[in-house]
């Protein structure tokens, strides 16, 4: 009986450095470097040249699943050291006006709804957040932590024990690039 493979293989671009130690994958580019551990798919992972080989000998549904999944974080990860990650945020609210502002590793957001107490949202990693009027602009190079800031200032303003369909008060992503 014949071996089944499936396999994926990656075209690596000139000005990107990949390295490969073990299952650790270390991108570089001009915005930056971005390091992911995928010791724990028990997938094949060499690289040659400019091009990295993913694959799986005999996959059960899920290893073979996760050829394509870890081929696609490797891509995310190539775009984030290219052309950075970028999430646009917008800052919505009717009656009370909301004041937003960074401070250290937190993004502090005042009065909403008309609360006194202030609201936080955690900074991820190395993310770099702007306030620009009502946009908030979430740059980075990690992919993940840029989602995962985002998720954090939306999680921040979300309203509880009200309808919401007439209290539409909030932080939310209009854009991803």
């Amino acid at each position: 009986m014949a071996a089944t493979i499936i396999e994926n293989n990656l075209e690596i671009p000139e000005e990107v450095v990949l390295t490969l130690e073990g299952s650790n994958v270390t991108v570089s580019g001009e915005k930056g470097q971005v390091t992911r551990d995928f010791s724990h798919t028990r997938l094949n992972i060499d690289h040659a040249g400019n091009n990295l080989k993913i694959w799986a000998v005999n996959p059960r549904k899920r290893e073979a699943a996760l050829v394509n999944t870890i081929s696609a974080h490797v891509r995310n990860m190539i775009r984030g050291v290219t052309r950075g990650i970028t999430y646009k945020m917008k800052i919505v609210f009717v009656h009370f006006p909301m004041t937003v502002r960074v401070q250290g590793r937190k993004l502090i957001i005042q009065n909403f709804i008309g609360e006194r107490k202030n609201r936080e949202a955690k900074i991820v990693g190395d993310v770099k957040v702007t306030v620009q009027g009502e946009d908030i602009i979430v740059e980075g190079v990690d992919i993940e932590k840029v989602a995962q800031t985002a998720a954090n200032i939306q999680r921040a303003t979300r309203i509880r024990r009200k309808d919401l369909r007439k209290f539409l008060d909030g932080i939310y992503v209009y854009s991803k690039e």
